[in-house]
């Protein structure tokens, strides 16, 4: 739901930058934006596991979100006839995206990541109880045999040791299965989990920086930085660009490999994970230095060439074109990081196959076994 909306507002201002209607590819990826994070707002309402904090999230982005196309399509109206009020809709727009929406989506996920600990943490504790219970009924098991054993001279009785071996198979099965199960959820987080969330970060910083970057232009100048904070006097959007680009390169002067990325490619542990974050990093240094020439164009005046060195149709030197191969790289990066979560925590789960039925028929034939033993032995005194 985040990137939807993130995703939605960089569309909006790449299609006010394109003037008068907006390209058909672009207004197609706003309205699916959107329409994405509708359905997720439904989703997430539906998961919210009566937590009345994330509650009021959704219901604030509920409301929030029309609000917000309705501002959209205001920029939109007024910008098809090139009315300078445009710019300050889609501003405004941007602000609420920025300010209210998206920071609201972010407690959202976080609760979600912090959700999904929780039941880390849930799923990898020891049973203890079940295995000291085991433990117990199999000593106890032992010693009655053992007693029985004294008072009648007959070393083995077939019902109790059946039980005995019942309970031991469980014992061994739920601890075995245990061990393994934590394992695989393990190997999911520290194979899954991590990059995701660091490759999901990096994709937000991207988006954002693209959106800043649109609205750099949007503005002309038009919102700087209040006097007495760092960069007084500069243009906020631009301003906003270099933080989210530092965030995902790192420093400038600093090479591809800090930052978010540099992160990623850390937690990538096979070639198929590691090569899309590569890629994503060349994209994102090639953005940096394209935005940067475009920049120049802008602030010596030359606004016709700063527009083309951001959304022109000459894609070797138009920063959308890197911004466009970096998000493929990070949503390939993704998806190979999805794959590898969810085959660690099949396997993980796998190890527990069948343990709940396989409990119910041991535990059964453990019960008939020593009520048959003892039974026979009670049988001897009658």
């Amino acid at each position: 739901m985040y990137r939807s909306l993130a995703d939605a507002n960089t569309a909006a201002s790449s299609g006010f930058l394109a003037g008068g209607l907006e390209p058909a590819e672009v207004r197609e990826r706003y309205d699916r934006d959107i329409a994405t994070a509708s359905r997720k707002l439904v989703t997430a309402a539906a998961a919210t596991d009566g937590s009345a904090d994330s509650a009021a999230e959704i219901e604030e982005l509920s409301r929030l979100l029309p609000v917000y196309t309705a501002r959209i399509e205001a920029a939109r109206a007024n910008n098809r006839q090139g009315l300078p009020l445009g710019g300050a809709w889609l501003r405004n727009a941007n602000d609420l995206m920025q300010e209210e929406m998206l920071p609201a989506a972010e407690r959202l996920y976080q609760a979600e990541k912090e959700r999904l600990r929780t039941d880390y943490a849930t799923a990898q504790g020891f049973p203890w109880v079940a295995v000291g219970l085991g433990v117990l009924t199999v000593g106890a098991l032992g010693g009655v045999q053992h007693a029985l054993y004294r008072r009648t001279n007959r070393r083995f009785n077939v019902g109790l040791l059946g039980a005995t071996a019942a309970c031991g198979v469980l014992l061994v099965w739920v601890t075995a299965g245990h061990t393994l199960a934590s394992a695989g959820l393990s190997d999911s987080y520290e194979r899954g989990v991590r990059s995701l969330n660091v490759l999901n970060d990096a994709r937000i910083s991207a988006l954002k920086a693209r959106g800043g970057e649109n609205l750099t232009l949007v503005a002309r100048g038009a919102v700087t930085v209040p006097a007495g904070q760092k960069f007084a006097g500069q243009d906020s959007y631009d301003v906003a660009y270099r933080a989210e680009m530092a965030r995902l390169l790192g420093p400038e002067g600093g090479g591809r490999s800090g930052g978010l990325l540099g992160q990623a490619l850390e937690l990538a542990d096979d070639p198929a994970g590691g090569d899309p974050v590569r890629a994503a990093a060349d994209r994102a240094g090639e953005w940096r230095e394209r935005h940067l020439k475009a920049r120049e164009y802008d602030e010596a005046g030359d606004y016709e060439q700063a527009l083309k060195r951001v959304i022109g149709a000459e894609k070797d030197e138009a920063t959308g074109a890197s911004f466009d191969r970096l998000d493929a790289a990070l949503e390939k990066a993704l998806a190979h990081e999805q794959g590898e979560f969810e085959r660690a925590a099949r396997t993980g789960g796998g190890a527990l196959t069948g343990l709940v039925a396989g409990a119910l028929v041991l535990a059964a034939l453990g019960t008939a076994g020593a009520g048959v033993g003892i039974a026979r032995r009670l049988a001897e005194y009658r």
